[in-house]
């Protein structure tokens, strides 16, 4: 039985053009967040995994739940690689709103 831990990043672009597409859309990134998986990016989501077989059972789960339109891209790589992640950053433009980070406080 193999442990290792494992993410999976999942990449879409679905079409929002209709009220139909959009709730299509919406719906995809509900399960994507109420089935473990954090947001990256707007179309990029990652969780992690325990194994090859967990990850086999997630890419089931996710096969069923994506969209009839759009493309969805999953690829799955081992925590040492993710690690190896680099945020790399532009500058600002004026029209974008500052990121704001959640705070727990503990006392």
């Amino acid at each position: 039985m193999n442990n290792r831990l494992m993410r999976i990043l999942v990449f879409f672009d679905l079409p929002v053009k209709t009220k139909a597409e959009r709730s299509a859309a919406a719906k995809f990134r509900n399960f994507l967040l109420m089935d473990g998986y954090h947001m990256v990016q707007l179309s990029v989501y990652v969780r992690i995994c325990c194994g090859m077989d967990s990850v086999a059972a997630h890419k089931r789960r996710l096969a069923t739940a994506v969209p009839a339109k759009g493309s969805v891209r999953m690829l799955v790589i081992t925590e040492k690689q993710y690690s190896g992640i680099q945020i790399l950053l532009g500058q600002r433009t004026e029209y974008e709103e500052p990121q704001q980070m959640e705070q727990l406080m503990l006392f």
